[in-house]
């Protein structure tokens, strides 16, 4: 956008008429006014620059030149769209809405001559900045008295405003608008209404117009008076002014009428403080939208729920509730126009320019939802965390984000289902949450196995050719010239090659710089498929002939388990994902040092493949309350937590006295351990307050009940009340609560009751909790109710954030390796110590001596215990953790212990849920997600 910035012309002409005085001093008070306004604004927020943007059809520059010279006394930017003479409706109204969409322009108005002035083309601007207020919506609230809510005409203003300082009283007085028309003459009305004249309004060729001049006591032209009218209608001691229609376009009329009359405004009077009031009318604008920008109570509107009895399935709720269009979620949240990108109609991209806009917004509380170890069914923690948030939102009306994790497709088609929550809280659509959402798990898996494609094919390449081949290939002669891209530039500095002529390297460097000499028995980077599949486990990858014989044995892990997932879970901008990407390690070469991504060459290409999945999706719950999805790594196998990015953004748009509620995945010594020593340490953010999610049912299998088997009825134990079980099983609630103790914040107990709890049950659970040192402990019903289900745990959230956080890391990462998982192991499991595989210890070294020993630690361990066996319920005491294998996450910052025979690829069970999924071909709806 070009900018047009000029010095202040003090006055039109060199004589002035003593009105021209006077408008020229109210014109230097109205512009100093907007000019120490402006800078108050800017003390406090720097980079705010308001721009006035005028679209102009012609050639005509005298009015330009009055606009450019005010603004740049007022400091504010102004810039010009030119169009043709010629320009129709259309042409105008394509550029009035770039400008509506253009968050850099806080004002526009219409330099254009009077033909094309139009309820269509004036409709078109932006009410918020329709700084000429010449659309229905401003003249709207004008007339019903709203005048501090909505612009008002700058000309009708500048003309009450000369006539009060011409000593005019207008009570009273018999005001005759002649000639005006459209939303000049219905705001002059409206003004002189409102200072009790008495006001008519005429046009030239009205029969009684004669009459009318006489009557009148001041006369306002607002169009050139036709020569057939003579002068000597308008009665001595009129006080006439001159207020052409279009006199802000620069199109001017005939000069003022030499009559003998009590006096004359010109219009040049007019125009000049009209000009002054649109330029203080941009300041409005900017400090309207600058307070926009600052933390609000949202004006969301919440959407009904009608909960039915028994409870339907969660994609029939799903499917009864119309969610809101996204466009409108994200308008009610502070949202730009263009900081969203939409998918379809209920979902979005958010562009993470908006922490740059809001980076001085205070942030809110910060809420984890984790739970205690679970059952295979899932004790409910996605369903808890919509619950809170549709409880915050929808009924005690606090602003609330939920955060959570993109499901895996692993899982969906497998045993456990979707992730979208369930019941009355639930994010919907929820066939569009579980399937693909926007694609984000397919960009990781294409990137993912394009480094692993690349890996073995420079392999193969280094093996079959000659240095100097291998060389000529890597920096081949294009057009007769040999040129190092980019990434290959950076690859030799890092190398020490300080040279940029591909012709100047001796044959040792060339050397140097083509071979990577990856030893393939260290290659660590897996291919990956987000699907189940137990016979991808090991496989023996190079087995055509083409490949010549370099052949080996390999893995793929499940999509979520990339490291890339972690990576873009964990970073924090498009730049630092970047830095990320090139710096994971996939191999050692024969020397014993790290291979990287950035030596592939291929960090470009990853990050262009993931510079959409960066951005967070915008979806919504049951009840119309908003949520960010975005990344879904899972919490045995990999750090299993939502983006940072989701929160940071999260937090700024809820404003101080909001809530962000997160969710951990699995028991609280996994997802919330890496949350609190991994996540936490990137972001810089601290947690105010866990919620830790615990059913009956899981504490009656910690207490010694029968095994719970996906697919298989609940044996009675879990049907019918059983105290003693369910006393048993709190040790486990228990020890949970100490592990977030280790950290420091406080713990609210939310029971997610099921149908077949009894009171008592409910009622032991929260007084054992709160003994064990929670701060509340409530029970919940948001699955049967929705978000009224959980007042009670927002209002226990909300009471607990009040309290200050003493949150702290578990461990220094300075310490060596083996400390730290000997530190989680003893302090969060219980184990009684560790042991090293020797392949493990072996790995330990090889990390530590290539530098990478001061990384937090990612625990790969079965989720269905504390300890590393899954049939080992309630707390285990005095067993040892076996370490079998030790991974580095470097680019993702974080080392990677497998905890006993824990894989990186689930199988499918006897029946998987994909029995049950169908599309109706008619009506093209999903059935049987759940």
């Amino acid at each position: 956008m070009k900018e047009h910035r000029y010095h202040i012309i003090p006055t039109l002409s060199g004589n002035c008429h003593p009105s021209s005085k006077r408008s020229i001093a109210e014109t230097g008070e109205v512009i100093q006014n907007s000019k120490e306004v402006l800078h108050l604004l800017q003390e406090k927020n720097p980079a705010f620059q308001p721009v006035l943007a005028i679209i102009q059809a012609g050639d005509e520059n005298l009015m330009q030149e009055v606009n450019q010279n005010l603004a740049e006394e007022a400091g504010l930017n102004i810039t010009h769209v030119c169009l043709p003479p010629d320009s129709g409706e259309d042409e105008i109204i394509d550029e009035i809405l770039k400008m509506n969409e253009d968050t850099r322009v806080h004002g526009l108005a219409l330099q254009i001559s009077e033909a094309l002035f139009s309820n269509k083309v004036l409709n078109a601007l932006n009410p918020e900045k329709d700084v000429d207020g010449v659309t229905d919506v401003n003249l709207g609230k004008l007339v019903r008295g709203d005048a501090h809510e909505c612009f008002v005409s700058p000309v009708a203003r500048a003309v009450i405003e000369l006539l009060e300082k011409s000593g005019i009283s207008l009570d009273g007085k018999k005001i005759l608008v002649v000639g005006a028309h459209g939303s000049l003459e219905a705001a002059l009305q409206c003004l002189f209404q409102r200072k009790g004249s008495m006001t008519m309004s005429s046009q030239w060729k009205t029969p009684q117009l004669q009459s009318k001049l006489h009557e009148a006591d001041v006369v306002i032209l607002g169009s050139p008076k036709p020569e057939e009218i003579p002068l000597t209608w308008i009665q001595p001691g009129t006080t006439v002014l001159n207020c052409f229609h279009d006199f802000l376009s620069g199109q001017l009329g005939c000069g003022s009428p030499s009559v003998h009359v009590n006096g004359i405004i010109a219009e040049d009077d007019v125009r000049l403080l009209a000009a002054a009031l649109r330029i203080q009318n941009m300041v409005s604008s900017g400090r309207r939208w600058l307070r926009e920008q600052q933390h609000r109570r949202w004006r969301l509107h919440c959407l009904k729920l009608q909960p039915l009895s028994p409870v339907p399935s969660d994609i029939e709720i799903s499917r009864a509730q119309t969610p809101k269009a996204v466009d409108i979620l994200a308008k009610e949240i502070g949202l730009l126009t263009d900081e969203i990108e939409i998918y379809g109609k209920s979902k979005a991209k958010v562009h993470l320019s908006l922490l740059e806009r809001l980076k001085d917004q205070t942030d809110g509380k910060y809420v984890l939802v984790a739970g205690i170890t679970p059952t295979p069914l899932g004790e409910g923690k996605s369903t808890v965390t919509i619950g809170l948030v549709q409880a915050l939102t929808a009924h005690l009306n606090v602003n609330s984000f939920a955060c959570l994790r993109q499901p895996s497709q692993g899982p969906t088609f497998g045993v456990k289902g979707g992730a979208a929550g369930g019941g009355y809280a639930q994010v919907i659509p929820m066939e569009e949450f579980n399937l693909h959402l926007t694609g984000d798990i397919h960009a990781i898996t294409a990137a993912n196995n394009l480094l692993a494609a690349a890996i073995d094919t420079r392999i193969l390449h280094e093996n079959t050719q000659t240095d100097k081949a291998l060389y000529n290939r890597l920096v081949p002669l294009v057009n007769g010239v040999r040129e190092f891209s980019e990434i290959q530039l950076a690859r030799l500095k890092k190398l020490g090659i300080n040279k940029t002529d591909p012709s100047t390297l001796t044959e040792e460097e060339m050397s140097k710089f083509a071979r990577l000499n990856i030893d393939p028995t260290t290659i660590t980077w897996q291919r990956v498929l987000d699907t189940n599949d137990r016979f991808l486990r090991k496989i023996t990858i190079g087995q055509a002939s083409t490949e010549k014989g370099h052949s080996r044995q390999a893995q793929f892990d499940i999509a979520v388990a990339s490291e890339i997932m972690a990576v873009l879970a964990l970073t924090e901008s498009l730049e630092d994902m970047k830095e990320r990407l090139g710096r994971m390690v996939v191999a050692s070469d024969k020397d014993g040092q790290p291979v990287t991504a950035e030596d592939l060459g291929v960090t470009g290409a990853l990050t262009v493949l993931m510079k959409d999945a960066i951005k967070p999706n915008l979806m919504q719950t049951l009840e119309g309350t908003p949520v960010f999805v975005h990344a879904g790594p899972f919490a045995n196998i990999a750090h299993g937590n939502s983006s940072v990015l989701a929160d940071k953004i999260a937090l700024k748009l809820v404003g101080e006295e909001g809530f962000v509620v997160t969710e951990a995945g699995f028991g609280a010594d996994i997802g919330m351990e890496k949350f609190f020593n991994i996540k936490c340490r990137a972001s810089g953010l601290v947690p105010n307050v866990v919620v830790l999610v615990a059913t009956v049912r899981a504490l009656k299998m910690h207490g010694g009940g029968p095994s719970v088997t996906a697919g298989v009825p609940l044996k009675k134990e879990y049907t019918e009340e059983n105290i003693q079980l369910v006393a048993d099983g709190c040790c486990n609630l228990q020890k949970q609560i100490q592990i977030a103790q280790l950290f420091g914040v406080p713990v609210v107990v939310a029971l997610n009751v099921f149908k077949t709890d009894t009171r008592a049950e409910i009622d032991l659970v929260c007084e054992l909790a709160k003994r064990a040192g929670a701060f509340d402990a409530v029970p919940c019903y948001h699955w049967s109710v929705g978000g009224k289900g959980s007042v009670d745990l927002a209002r226990a959230v909300r009471e607990a954030a009040s309290k200050r956080s003493r949150f702290r890391f578990l461990y220094d990462v300075q310490l060596p390796i083996v400390e730290k998982i000997r530190t989680i192991a003893q302090s969060v499991y219980g184990a009684k110590d560790i042991e090293l595989s020797p392949e493990a210890q072996s790995k330990i070294d090889r990390y530590t001596q290539q530098g990478f020993g001061n990384l937090p630690i990612c625990m790969a361990k079965t989720h269905l215990s504390l300890s590393h066996q899954p049939e080992r319920k309630g707390v285990p005491r005095d067993f040892i953790l076996p370490i079998s294998d030790v991974r580095a996450s470097i680019g993702a910052g974080f080392i990677y212990p497998l905890v006993g025979t824990m894989s990186t690829m689930p199988g499918l069970p006897t029946r998987p849920c994909f029995y049950d999924i169908d599309l109706d071909t008619e009506t093209e709806q999903v059935k049987g997600l759940f």
